[in-house]
């Protein structure tokens, strides 16, 4: 499996083809790789990323590979894998143009929070959902999430979702906001391709532009104190 880059035009379409897409240090690396590729060594003016399963863009933290590292209290891997993961979204959040997420189905917990980093978001309509569990996977979120979370979720929304954990359709998603458009698998792509093509723009500005338009959600991140790992737990 691998995270594959393909041009079309000025656009580069990044394809997260690692499974369920969940986040950890391996993946990590393989999709700031990606990032690096694409602004050093592409003419790309445009940022595309999608998810090749199915079923799922991408189902967050991999617990799987987090829970056993967290029982043995191997605070220094969770330690880098928690820095390593916001400086991903740092990344996404001042990448020097303009970002598009095609959630191409469940987009939870982390994967839902990864979402938020990016510009501008188009969800499947026939399905899939939007979910921040956390509040039932007892994890906290960190001041650099909560950022990105309040920019991209109206907040009368974004307090339901993570003290509820409630799940949103694309739909409803569309209805607050939270996506530029709700689409039927068949066409998704083809609308964010259509939207990718007029956003042309020079790198340059774009990247000045969102220095400070997200600058509250860099301050928040360059600025969190990391969570100390105790007893299979994260403590912010």
């Amino acid at each position: 499996m691998s995270i594959d880059v393909k041009m079309e035009g000025q656009v580069a379409v990044v394809t997260l083809n690692e499974g369920e897409n969940r986040l950890n240090l391996d993946f990590i690396q393989k999709f700031m790789d990606v990032l690096d590729h694409v602004e050093k060594e592409t003419d790309a003016n445009v940022l595309v990323v999608r998810g090749a399963d199915p079923k799922i863009f991408s189902n967050g933290i991999d617990l799987n590979w987090l829970a056993p590292i967290m029982q043995n209290n191997d605070a220094a891997t969770a330690k880098k894998f928690i820095e390593n993961m916001m400086a991903l979204f740092r990344r996404i959040a001042l990448y020097p143009m303009p970002t598009i997420a095609a959630i191409t189905g469940h987009a939870f917990a982390g994967g839902a929070i990864l979402c938020c980093y990016f510009d501008f978001r188009f969800m499947r309509s026939d399905r899939g959902f939007m979910c921040f569990p956390e509040v039932d996977l007892g994890i906290p979120f960190l001041p650099g999430m909560l950022a990105a979370m309040n920019k991209a979720v109206p907040h009368y929304k974004l307090e339901e979702m993570v003290l509820t954990g409630k799940r949103l359709t694309a739909q409803e998603c569309e209805e607050h906001h939270i996506i530029t458009k709700a689409c039927h698998i068949d066409q998704l792509m083809d609308e964010v391709m259509n939207f990718a093509r007029l956003q042309n723009k020079r790198r340059i500005i774009v990247g000045a532009i969102k220095e400070e338009l997200n600058k509250q959600i860099v301050h928040a991140i360059d600025h969190e104190d990391p969570p100390i790992i105790a007893s299979g737990r994260f403590y912010v």
